[in-house]
């Protein structure tokens, strides 16, 4: 079984967090600045958007047709 790592189980939180707040948040317009949020991350820990963008640039990537039937 390939190991999957924590830049990518992060990725997938990321995504998940997106798709589920995607109705209760409005739209950002195109150039504003996300808003700091925090996600749970493997191993009880958390992490920071501000923290991420330390680091470099961060992208955020929805799968929209992984939770479809099409």
């Amino acid at each position: 079984m390939m190991a999957v790592s924590s830049t990518f189980r992060i990725a997938l939180a990321s995504g998940a967090l997106v798709l589920g707040l995607a109705a209760a948040a409005p739209a950002l317009e195109v150039g504003q600045k996300a808003p700091d949020f925090t996600l749970a991350a493997p191993g009880g820990k958390t992490v920071k958007l501000s923290d991420l963008l330390g680091k470099g640039p961060v992208v955020l990537y929805t799968f929209i047709q992984a939770f479809t039937k099409t």
